[in-house]
């Protein structure tokens, strides 16, 4: 259920970092709604998984698969392309987050 609480805090913080750039400075009515729900859920999320799983664990899934699934809403929704370094860094920080999953003791499996 932890895994589930941290997969919907990463889910939440995408969609609200997505709504970020849409609400152009908290100008916009609906897109900043969407940032401070989506924020305030995504911290909510992340502070239940905390409880059983290490916050140096549960804060580099978050962040690295957050990465990853910003920069694919980046591309989707405002047509933003990433150059080969910058695909590069990102396949090494999803590379790390495997190796912590799969190799770790920390990861409280």
């Amino acid at each position: 259920m932890n895994y589930a609480y941290l997969f919907a805090a990463i889910i939440s913080e995408v969609i609200a970092t997505s709504a970020l750039k849409a609400a152009e400075g908290f100008t916009r009515f609906w897109p900043s709604v969407i940032v401070i729900v989506g924020y305030g859920l995504a911290f909510y999320c992340l502070s239940l998984t905390m409880r059983t799983i290490p916050i140096g664990i549960a804060y580099a899934i978050w962040s690295g698969v957050g990465i990853v699934l910003i920069a694919l809403a980046g591309l989707l929704l405002y047509r933003q392309t990433l150059d080969f370094p910058a695909l590069a860094g990102m396949a090494l920080i999803l590379t790390g987050v495997l190796v912590i999953n799969l190799f770790s003791k920390t990861a409280g499996h």
